[in-house]
């Protein structure tokens, strides 16, 4: 896991630029540091910047940028199944010097060309160039796990893993894009990967996932997808055989992702994801896990119990972290300069005070149950989304669906859409429930803004469609953003086993009628841990996962809490002071405007490093 970042072109990056550049992404790669440039008969110029975190292979021997003398790399993430490629590999000639993942990333691309791409099985961004060739290639993991931003200039094309240090690459400042800031504001993060916007103006994008960029050596860039998802249900399909099928697909991308030459942490909550992910480390990978958890005492999100029994018969090492509750706008505020974005969510912002005493016990990695809700059912609407599917294909089963529903989700779903069983029923184009009163939040700016809910078509079914628009634009894709920038200023990386090809391929291929029973969501996962996963786990109906409602860290009442928030500040060009005033008098929240107040803070905060 590390940080990179180059250049090609006219251009040519000064040395107070380079080091302004590596020094913008240290924390990504405390341990090491390497450049590589070349210059091409035409003019043009290369430039190749690598932080490296050691991971896998510790030795200096494993920096970068790697050379085999026609081909350089830099390379940030981790190559899971590069035992099985160095072993290929040997076996058509190859000679190695190192034990890391990178060589054999490198001679893989050098001996199988772009074809090797469907061979990895891991997360990556990297930048290869050719001598021979000239030519820059570009490249991220299908599910967009490790960043890369593009910045376009009249000379050429820079590249980075964080956009701070695109910033250091050049005197001039970024413009902020003001529409993805309204429309973080007014329809929340899942509407923030619906195209390839940031949080600046269009010169500044982020390479999408799947894809590959060709730079030739005159400068011409083409762009194209390695992978496609394939979503197509083998209706023969049994729901045993579904069943021994994950156990066995998570039991392997488990064990291909503890990988490393340092020990891993793990996330704990508890919810199924996490523990999936432990117990099979634990009970069937025999591994020694120190899980860790961090704490809230608001009754309505409070773990504790759950995860105690769950630590207790697993027999792991395990450390409760509390939620800090002071200093909440000082710390908002540098979480807010290190990402150079607004933070999305105040999950995120715990998840960071978490990872960054995961990282002070001495960690490197940490292993995450991200992915798992959008490939076997994990929110709420997906019940309803299942009736829909019941009711249009299976009546006989329809029946049966809706007591459970009535039974087991209908007394714990909050959101007013999602209460109507036959939401979908009555209306398969309804998605009011994502953009919860936006509306009233497009009220709060100063001028006039709107934008509709769009989603992209993958396959006929409607429950698997959101699924896959979850995985890749409404929900994953933030999720990794934030996951990535809150390991990486720790200097840790972040591991998400159930983002495997493998797994995700096998998902797409169980009948939708399998996937929920009883009123239970992650039917099939369940299932499958059964036997690994204690009962009390498998068994509870609620989900909870990690929230903090703002008031439980931010005291509106306290004057010199509102004199922050309402104080002077470019955020107030585009926001109405009086209607924020206004939502701080508020005592009993309801959890949108919540939501809300935290999006606000964290742009204001955005708006006022960016803008100095």
């Amino acid at each position: 896991m590390c940080g990179i970042a180059g250049q090609f072109g006219r251009d040519r990056l000064g040395v107070e630029h380079i080091e302004a550049c590596r020094a913008a992404l240290r924390h990504r790669g405390p341990d090491a540091e390497g450049r590589w440039s070349h210059d091409l008969p035409n003019g043009r110029r290369v430039d190749l910047l690598h932080r490296r975190l050691s991971i896998i292979d510790l030795d200096d021997r494993a920096n970068q940028p790697l050379d085999d003398g026609r081909h350089v790399i830099v390379f940030n993430g981790e190559l899971y199944n590069y035992r099985e490629l160095r072993r290929d590999l040997e076996a058509s000639g190859a000679r190695f010097r190192t034990t890391s993942d990178t060589e054999v990333l490198l001679a893989a691309l050098a001996t199988w060309g772009e074809d090797a791409l469907d061979r990895f099985e891991g997360m990556w961004a990297f930048a290869w160039f050719d001598r021979e060739t000239g030519m820059l290639r570009l490249c991220r993991d299908r599910f967009g796990e490790k960043p890369l931003y593009l910045l376009r200039m009249p000379g050429g094309l820079r590249f980075a893993s964080e956009v701070g240090a695109l910033r250091r690459m050049q005197d001039e400042p970024l413009t902020i894009d003001m529409t993805h800031a309204y429309r973080y504001l007014v329809n929340g993060y899942k509407s923030l990967y619906k195209d390839r916007r940031t949080s600046f103006h269009r010169d500044v994008t982020e390479l999408p996932p799947a894809t590959i960029m060709r730079v030739d050596a005159e400068g011409r860039t083409t762009i194209a997808r390695y992978w496609t998802p394939s979503p197509v249900a083998d209706e023969t399909m049994t729901r045993a055989d579904a069943v021994e099928a994950i156990r066995a697909a998570l039991v392997r991308t488990v064990d291909l992702r503890l990988r490393a030459d340092v020990p891993p942490a793990f996330l704990l909550s508890g919810g199924v994801d996490s523990n999936t992910l432990v117990s099979i480390a634990t009970r069937v990978l025999g591994r020694d896990v120190h899980a860790f958890t961090i704490v809230n005492t608001d009754d309505r999100y409070d773990e504790r119990p759950i995860v105690a029994r769950t630590v207790r018969e697993l027999g792991v090492r395990h450390t409760e972290i509390p939620l800090e509750k002071t200093g909440f706008l000082d710390h908002l505020r540098t979480l807010v300069r290190g990402h150079g974005a607004p933070v999305f969510t105040i999950t995120y912002f715990a998840q960071w005070r978490l990872l960054a005493r995961v990282a002070a016990a001495g960690y490197r990695v940490s292993i995450s149950g991200t992915g798992a809700d959008e490939l076997f059912t994990g929110y709420f609407d997906h019940h309803n989304a299942y009736l829909y599917e019941m009711h249009e294909a299976d009546p006989v089963a329809f029946a049966p669906a809706l007591d459970a529903w009535r039974r087991h989700i209908e007394p714990i779903v909050r959101n007013p859409f999602l209460r109507d069983p036959h939401v979908f029923i009555n209306d398969p184009d309804q998605r009011g429930h994502i953009f919860l009163d936006a509306g009233e939040f497009a009220r709060f700016l100063t001028v006039h803004w709107h934008e509709p809910f769009t989603e992209t078509t993958y396959c006929r079914g409607l429950l698997r469609n959101r699924m896959l628009n979850e995985l890749f634009h409404e929900a994953v894709p933030p999720i990794l953003h934030e996951d990535d920038l809150n390991a990486m200023s720790v200097s840790m990386e972040n591991r998400s086993p159930f983002l495997d090809r493998g797994l995700f391929d096998l998902c797409q291929r169980i009948p939708t009628r399998h996937l929920i029973a009883d009123g239970f969501a992650k039917s099939i996962l369940r299932d499958a841990m059964r036997g690994i996963v204690p009962d009390c786990v498998l068994d509870e109906r609620r989900k909870v996962g990690f929230n903090a409602p703002i008031g439980d860290l931010l005291d509106a009442r306290d004057p010199e809490v509102r004199a922050a928030v309402l104080d002077r500040s470019p955020i107030y060009d585009h926001v109405r002071r009086d209607m924020i005033e206004a939502l701080l008098d508020v005592d009993a929240m309801p959890n949108s405007r919540s939501k809300f107040l935290f999006s606000f803070l964290s742009t204001k905060m955005f708006l006022e490093e960016c803008c100095a």
